[in-house]
């Protein structure tokens, strides 16, 4: 019996035989063509039939795991349909010669690239839809046709990685659970793993294939995946299998109910997105708002930015979906790790503490006018609010707010409908924003705390940097009173404040948050039931009690 420890990414656990899967990724073969036109007009036949199978994916998608997930496939279509991606195939085609397979690689290659190296982890993973988007491309330029994966009886599937077009070739009643060397929480392997309620490990320091056919334990709470188990292991799995079917269906008996502590305090859970396509497990997970949405998911991995329309319709899509609740839009936030060629953005040695966020946006006012216009279009559609990052000063705030009324005044002029009265707010992510918080609020609407790089630039620890991972602590009391005293400065002025990131999932803190007075907390839409669970579970009657940690 052995046991390795990976990283946990779709709860639950599963027993039964590994069945090792290994597709075939390999580097097209490039070669110089006679008729460049020719080739062309292979490409775009391709993409027909891809396109045709991506919808056939969605379709399957939506019967096993939900509306939600299966908007991942509308996003691969988008993806194969980018004007962008498009003409990147055709210039090297063209220009290059090269066949048609060597030019979806090469463009799919360098839009992966581009994208997989942010520092934002929910970002770095869509890296992975432009490969699996292409390679669906790629089978249909080579007239594949991608069937079940054949094999009788109920399996673990492992892998290297898995795609999540690949996700779904196995027949839904055999399929136990998955485990793969690479992957995180944030990929959409993940999201169907998790919305089709199949436990899931990834990252795990294994030679799977070695294992394949051996009987396995996948425990997607812990990471752990035990390899020839004996007879009691065996037997404790299966009851640990039992008592959290159980807890899941525990949590699904508190749809439908508030939340609120157990004296009667509230506060509103709001859910984090990167697109348009989250926001339906925002919906089923009752999430009251989107307390962020990340705009920069529409400027990243391309070679121009989108236009007003572009931004204008997914805005407004938001905007409309939510139905009314408040949603979120933060400003675009590029810069450090998060490039993009057109931004012409330099080199620089620390850049977390760089050229980046706002300082982009008032450094680059064209496109930051294109992205405000768009804005305050989509906002007549529904309760929008602006949101700006990395806020350091009160100048700041007031150079935007002139951008703004800028920004409104063209509107009105081109008699284009627009909100003139839409709510306000930044972030704070720095101890400076903290320590003047009092003279921010009197300029802004609302507060959300950006917890990552705050905790990062409290304890001077990079949060990319593995060794210093020990100093990178969410719970250190220094962390703890930027939030204390930001809150009591903000609550003073009478506005509001939230937490948005890790943190605000982080149920050992859900107490400490209340205590503090915090109004709100935004998190990935699967973990809002359980906080949910933990507010309801709580008596803050004793609220100094708790905070005397903080003294």
């Amino acid at each position: 019996m052995t046991t390795i420890k990976g990283k946990a990414i779709s709860g639950g656990i599963a027993v039964g035989k590994l069945r090792y899967y290994n597709h075939d990724r390999r580097e097209p073969v490039q070669y110089t063509v006679d008729d460049p036109e020719l080739e062309v007009e292979r490409f775009y036949q391709a993409r027909v039939e891809a396109i045709g199978r991506i919808q056939e994916l969605y379709m399957k998608a939506l019967q096993r795991a939900g509306e939600q997930p299966s908007l991942i496939f509308q996003v691969h279509q988008v993806m194969l349909e980018d004007m962008d991606f498009e003409e990147a195939i055709i210039d090297i085609i063209r220009n290059e010669r090269k066949n048609a397979e060597y030019a979806v690689y090469r463009a799919a290659q360098k839009m992966s690239l581009m994208i997989a190296t942010l520092d934002d982890p929910y970002l770095q993973e869509r890296s992975t839809d432009v490969i699996d988007s292409a390679y669906t491309l790629l089978d249909a330029l080579a007239g594949r046709n991608i069937r079940e994966m054949e094999g009788e009886g109920p399996v673990i599937l492992a892998a290297r990685d898995l795609m999540p077009s690949e996700t779904l070739h196995v027949d839904q009643e055999r399929l136990l659970g998955f485990i793969t060397n690479h992957g995180s929480v944030n990929s959409h392997s993940a999201i169907l793993a998790r919305n089709m309620g199949v436990p899931a490990v990834a990252q795990l320091p294994e030679e799977l294939e070695q294992h394949n056919g051996e009987t396995v334990i996948l425990n997607g709470i812990t990471g752990q995946v035990v390899f020839c188990p004996d007879p009691e292991t065996l037997a404790q799995a299966v009851a640990q299998q039992r008592a959290y079917r159980g807890q899941e269906e525990d949590l699904k008996s508190l749809l439908g109910l508030e939340n609120i502590t157990r004296d009667g305090q509230r506060i509103h859970l709001c859910a984090n997105i990167g697109s348009v396509g989250d926001l339906s497990l925002a919906l089923c997970n009752e999430a009251e708002g989107i307390g962020l949405f990340r705009s920069e998911f529409l400027f990243l991995g391309k070679d121009r930015p989108p236009s007003e329309e572009e931004q204008f319709v997914t805005y407004r899509a938001a905007a409309e979906r939510m139905g009314g609740r408040r949603v979120i839009i933060r400003t675009l936030d590029v810069g450090g790790d998060k490039r993009a060629d057109y931004f012409r953005l330099p080199e620089e040695e620390n850049p977390s503490m760089g050229y980046r966020a706002i300082r982009v946006s008032l450094g680059q006012p064209n496109l930051f006018r294109i992205q405000l216009r768009a804005f305050y279009r989509a906002a007549v559609y529904g309760n929008l609010a602006l949101m700006l990052p990395l806020i350091t000063s009160v100048e700041e705030i007031r150079a935007v707010k002139e951008l703004i009324k800028q920004v409104q005044a063209e509107l009105l002029a081109e008699r284009k409908p627009f909100a003139e009265c839409v709510e306000l707010g930044i972030m704070i992510e720095t101890p400076a924003a903290v320590m003047i918080s009092d003279r921010l609020a009197r300029e802004v609407d609302f507060f959300s705390i950006g917890t990552n790089d705050l905790i990062q630039f409290t304890l001077a620890a990079d949060r990319q940097n593995p060794k210093v991972e020990n100093v990178f602590r969410p719970h250190h009391p220094a962390v703890l009173r930027m939030i204390q005293i930001a809150a009591n400065a903000i609550h003073k002025e009478g506005k509001w404040i939230a937490i948005c990131g890790e943190m605000a999932a982080d149920t050992t803190l859900t107490e400490t948050f209340l205590a503090l007075g915090i109004d709100e907390l935004s998190m990935s839409a699967n973990s809002i039931l359980r906080v949910r669970q933990k507010v309801r579970s709580l008596d803050m009657s004793n609220r100094d009690k708790i905070l005397e940690c903080l003294r």
